[in-house]
């Protein structure tokens, strides 16, 4: 009875959190029902005309709707090679530095735009790669005429991975140093007295500790492949990088709040709702399974 009490002052503590989550998550997946309308905010949900799945059906035929899912996909699994190789070679190399004041200072540089939003970011970003911007003023003393980086379609994904992973990589960092203060480390000095090298040392005794935190993050990874960063990509891009740079979210955007296009937007969004559901399953699966890593 004591304990019920005692506890039941958590569940107050956790109870606004609850609401919130209610609110703002809940209740909204109830508006999935315009994707089977001609939705009229006019009329709203009971008396806009019932459809079915002609906005299914019209968004598979559109041109658009394959771009933005490849696009979508495209971007999303370069960041997710891109942010669990970069850091852990980067960890690996923070690891055998042997001074720790510069290993700390170096963590906490490469640390810092994680807690940048986009909307700074983005601001820096276009100012970097602009026609007058240091970039261009690099190549320029090269000999190689400016670059309208952010009129190159072709250039725009390559940006967009590479700044995200600059972002993050320092944070992902962390992840992967914490797996390596677990490793052993008379494995290390056993195998300094068996001659192996530094490189060997890290293929033999690094990599193996770190197996299982690898497989773990590529596992649990799967559940983003659909999701390439709304914010970064929407802050960046202009109607000349459309064709690479639109992604599933920007559109829906596009063309549920700006075209009106409700029922459209929603069906787009529940497709890939559903699908991230689906992937974020079996991300879980594969993650028992490999990496013995259960929520429940």
């Amino acid at each position: 009875m004591r304990n019920r009490a005692f506890t039941k002052h958590y569940y107050i503590m956790l109870l606004p959190g609850f609401v919130w989550l209610f609110l703002i998550s809940i209740i909204p997946i109830f508006g999935v029902v315009i994707a089977f309308q001609d939705f009229n905010p006019g009329q709203g949900f009971f008396k806009s005309e019932w459809i079915g799945l002609e906005n299914f059906r019209y968004m598979f035929s559109l041109n658009d709707t394959r771009t933005i899912f490849f696009n979508t996909i495209f971007i999303a699994v370069m960041k997710i090679v891109g942010n669990l190789m970069i850091p852990l070679v980067f960890a690996i190399m923070l690891n055998e530095l042997r001074l720790m004041a510069a290993k700390r200072w170096i963590q906490t540089i490469v640390y810092l735009p994680h807690f940048l939003s986009w909307v700074i970011l983005s601001g820096i970003l276009l100012d970097i790669f602009s026609y007058t911007g240091p970039v261009n003023v690099l190549l320029h003393t090269f000999g190689i005429d400016p670059v309208l980086f952010f009129a190159r379609a072709d250039l725009f994904p390559f940006i967009v991975v590479g700044s995200d992973v600059w972002k993050e990589f320092g944070f992902n960092t962390i992840i992967y140093l914490a797996a390596l203060t677990g490793i052993n480390p008379s494995l290390y000095e056993a195998a300094s007295i068996d001659g192996a090298t530094r490189l060997r040392r890290i293929w033999h005794v690094t990599l193996p500790g770190l197996r299982a935190t690898i497989v773990l993050l590529s596992v649990l990874s799967l559940g983003n492949v659909l999701n390439a960063g709304f914010d970064q990509i929407f802050n960046l891009y202009n109607p000349l990088l459309y064709s690479t740079g639109d992604i599933i979210d920007t559109w829906v955007y596009r063309e549920g709040l700006l075209n009106m296009q409700y029922g459209l937007a929603t069906a787009v969004g529940l497709l890939k709702s559903i699908v991230s559901f689906i992937m974020i399953i079996v991300s879980y699966m594969l993650a028992s399974k490999f990496a013995n890593y259960r929520i429940f």
